[in-house]
């Protein structure tokens, strides 16, 4: 055991050092990656829709031909730039339109079907519960009658068992009720006076 932890000791020892030299050799030598320097969207009017939407931040108006800027600041393209059925962003064989009602539908059939998973798994759990709570309250039901029988069992053992012993001493195993208590206690106040 000591010996696997000096082991692991100088491995962390050696490791270390050598990893660290392999990182600063590797950033020295590796050489640094130009930055393509992007075009205006306003440079590929007039050409063809692929090479306009290479950018991302460009749309491109198929009724005039033109590449323009993606307006971020509104979601959707306002009309006077470009008419939606125009409108072409992210593909050229799909225009802005269809795009957009593809997207909602996707999305509305997705949150429909985690709703209806979640229903599903909420119903399953509840049935599955409900059923362990009825086989477990059954399960309660029958303990507490077996403890019931053994409890009985118990007492009528320790009244046989009282029973042989008054019997053993003499004791007749008669109960008593209050009033022939009542009595025998007037009886031996009446012997001892």
């Amino acid at each position: 055991m000591e010996d696997m932890m000096r082991l692991q000791h100088l491995s962390a020892r050696v490791l270390l050092p050598l990893l660290l030299s392999l990182a600063m050799v590797a950033t020295q030598t590796s050489s640094p990656v130009p930055v393509p320097l992007t075009r205006p969207c306003s440079f590929y009017t007039g050409k063809s829709c692929e090479e306009c939407l290479k950018n991302v931040s460009c749309l491109w108006c198929l009724t005039n031909s033109t590449c323009l800027e993606y307006p971020v600041r509104s979601i959707l393209p306002p009309s006077s730039l470009c008419a939606m059925s125009a409108a072409r962003w992210g593909a050229c064989w799909i225009n802005f339109e269809a795009l957009i009602i593809t997207m909602g539908v996707v999305a509305g059939i997705l949150v429909l079907s985690i709703i209806v998973c979640c229903c599903y798994c909420c119903y399953c759990r509840k049935s599955s519960s409900s059923r362990l709570l009825e086989a477990e309250e059954e399960n309660l039901i029958r303990e507490r009658e077996k403890r019931k029988q053994e409890s009985l069992q118990r007492k009528s053992e320790r009244t046989i068992k009282h029973n042989e012993i008054r019997k053993k001493y003499g004791n007749s195993p008669t109960t008593y009720t209050y009033r022939t208590v009542k009595n025998l206690a007037r009886a031996k106040e009446i012997q001892q006076s």
